[in-house]
């Protein structure tokens, strides 16, 4: 699983790689822009939504808005989460149609419970592996970050992420931490036998049983998943969560906003994420 070529996660934090010039020149590269569109199209697949519904969903690391530019084309609302200020300044600019959130996955993800109907995340998830800083422990941050996103998505709803895990070991520590805060579900990898099409999607069920569906181009049968864990309403409090970054976000976004106006450029209305009143949930 592990590349010659150094690694993104290993080159700086994310906030510090996707820096304004790494932000332009990833949401301009077509190459880039077609494959974040075939794993965000892979992830809603396996989110299994009910056909012809809108749904409100939640986009981790949504970087410039382009796995969120194909939740909109499927009709679907989105509300996206990003460490990287230059990677919102590049999705505000595109005027992307979700909602837009300054935060660290790793402090937790500021909701209210059962907010949404499901989760996707493309290249993300591999980054909270790192220490990236001297108090952060990755176990941890992995556990706040699963244990608040079970919160905030709704019962019987799945949370799909797209990831490129470094070894086995990671894999583990990933799977462990998101069992541990009440999800069942495990990986489905995509042309398993492929070196450059092989995808690693990590399906993961909120509360209920399921079965993990098969990966594409593979032969493996479908499995019942096991490791079901009964919820409980204690995961509705947020003992782990920062209030001082979903602060932050709302401020960061309200300001950008004024910016906008004052330059006589569009913007979107504004949300209860962004102060206001938010749209009607679908």
């Amino acid at each position: 699983m592990a590349s010659s070529c150094r690694r993104p996660e290993h080159t700086a934090p994310p906030d510090v790689f996707y820096n304004e010039d790494e932000a332009k020149k990833y949401s301009q590269n077509s190459r880039m822009i077609e494959i974040q569109t075939q794993m965000s199209e892979r992830a809603v697949e396996l989110l299994s939504l009910p056909e012809g519904q809108a749904c409100f969903l939640l986009d981790v690391g949504c970087g410039s808005g382009l796995s969120g530019d194909y939740l909109t084309e499927e009709g679907h609302y989105w509300v996206g989460v990003d460490i990287s200020t230059a990677m919102l300044d590049v999705a505000l600019d595109r005027e992307v149609e979700g909602d837009l959130l300054l935060g660290d996955m790793g402090q937790g993800m500021p909701f209210r419970p059962g907010t949404f109907d499901g989760c996707i995340s493309i290249s993300a998830l591999q980054w909270l592996c790192n220490a990236d800083k001297r108090s952060h422990s990755p176990p941890k941050r992995l556990y706040t970050f699963f244990s608040t996103l079970y919160s905030s998505l709704a019962r019987g709803s799945r949370a799909v992420f797209q990831l490129y895990p470094e070894n086995s070991e990671q894999l583990e520590l990933i799977t462990s931490q998101a069992m541990r805060a009440g999800f069942s579900g495990g990986m489905v990898v995509d042309y398993p036998n492929s070196s450059k099409a092989k995808k690693f999607f990590l399906c993961l069920f909120a509360g209920g049983t399921g079965v993990l569906p098969k990966g594409l181009g593979s032969e493996t049968s479908d499995r019942t998943v096991a490791n079901q864990v009964q919820y409980s309403g204690q995961r509705c409090r947020f003992s782990n969560m920062k209030g001082k970054s979903a602060k932050k976000g709302r401020d960061w976004i309200m300001e950008k906003k004024e910016r906008r106006r004052r330059q006589g450029k569009g913007v979107r209305p504004d949300t209860k994420y962004t102060g206001r009143q938010r749209r009607p949930h679908f």
